[in-house]
């Protein structure tokens, strides 16, 4: 049964008006302490109708459909040294690999072989990753595949964004990881959130449509930081927000950090899927790696995204952010009927389409 008991004050003209969880999950928005309010709930039953409204709100929007997105690691060359990341730069203890062009459209056209219409390109900070080279990439996968080209590379010059959306990319996925400043600059020495804001808001005036979100379970991090980084979601209008647990990797100083709690980063995709409606939210490998079903229970708290890593090997083993990945010593090729079924056991289904965003308008490049 439904816990009842009357669970948030709100503040309407001079009056306390008392309102129950049941309530408050109607509303159409959110404050921020209404935020931290969801975000901190512990009832299982209350928790069970956060999921059951979450899922009801992804299914508004976006049906039982579930969007596959093809990753192709294409680069662990990283020039940063963030400190929960295993492809940082002071890791010595990494195979370091740059694929070529060639090598990355094979991928491409598996992940065409396996009906994806989407496929991820995705590195470390890399400038030796050129220009030209993503140019051709882009190029050739468009030539040989009728797909959407999503970009995650990392911060990039202006020029670098300009030139591969005028060259065929759709999307930009650029997380800011935590909207509290003093965290970001702990975590990154060399970056500033200012910064990655300022890129994220360029690529979307440009026609991007773009990803951001942040990592659970970072030191110090709290429930205001989470409804903070909610808030700017829905301030940059993302087209696409992950929510990642944090998971440890021992070549890093965040080595003896605990993993997040699956359970509170389900909570935190669930009260995003309220929040920010309709943005594509992904089910990401973190969870399933912290959880072997975390992608289905993912899928259950509102998500409606799964990204299948295509990376070839012997690439894909050493394409390592945190550790005891999952999938790793597998055929890429072969894991989309394992995820057609374990897609389908939550009720959900594969589609076959390139899963645009549903806020997308035809773009203009600047000048």
């Amino acid at each position: 049964m439904v816990n009842e008991t009357f669970t948030i004050n709100k503040k309407m003209e001079s009056e306390i008006v008392m309102i129950s969880l049941q309530q408050l999950l109607e509303q159409d928005n959110f404050t921020k302490d209404e935020l931290i309010y969801l975000l901190s709930l512990e009832n299982k039953n209350d928790i069970d109708l956060l999921f059951e409204k979450a899922l009801k709100v992804k299914e508004k929007y976006f049906g039982t459909d579930i969007h596959l997105r093809g990753i192709i690691e294409i680069s662990n060359h990283c020039e940063e040294n963030c400190l929960y990341c295993g492809l940082r730069r002071a890791n010595k203890n990494i195979t370091r690999y740059r694929m070529s062009v060639d090598e990355v459209v094979n991928a491409a056209l598996h992940i065409k072989e396996a009906g994806v219409k989407t496929v991820v390109l995705q590195s470390g900070e890399d400038s030796d990753l050129t220009q030209q080279m993503v140019t051709e990439m882009i190029q050739k996968i468009k030539a040989v595949h009728d797909c959407a080209i999503t970009l995650s590379l990392g911060e990039r010059s202006y020029a670098d964004y300009k030139t591969w959306f005028a060259a065929g990319a759709d999307r930009y996925l650029l997380k800011h990881e935590t909207n509290n400043e003093n965290l970001y600059k702990f975590i990154h020495s060399n970056q500033s959130l200012k910064n990655r804001l300022e890129h994220l808001l360029y690529m979307k005036a440009i026609g991007y449509q773009i990803g951001s979100g942040n990592i659970i379970g970072l030191p110090t991090q709290t429930l205001e930081d989470i409804a903070e980084d909610l808030v700017l979601c829905k301030q940059l209008d993302l087209d696409m927000a992950s929510f990642s647990p944090f998971v440890s990797s021992e070549k890093t100083p965040f080595a003896n950090i605990a993993n997040a709690s699956v359970d509170s980063t389900l909570k935190v995709m669930a009260v995003a899927r309220l929040y920010l409606k309709n943005v594509h939210i992904p089910a990401t490998t973190a969870l399933a790696t912290l959880d072997e079903r975390g992608r289905e229970k993912g899928i259950l708290a509102g998500a409606n995204v799964i990204m299948p890593s295509f990376t070839p090997h012997p690439y894909r083993t050493d394409y390592l952010i945190y550790d005891d990945k999952i999938c790793i010593g597998e055929d890429p090729r072969q894991c989309i009927s394992c995820l057609s079924i374990r897609i389908s056991s939550v009720g959900g289904t594969i589609s076959n389409s390139k899963g645009d965003s549903l806020k997308f308008t035809l773009p203009t490049i600047l000048d």
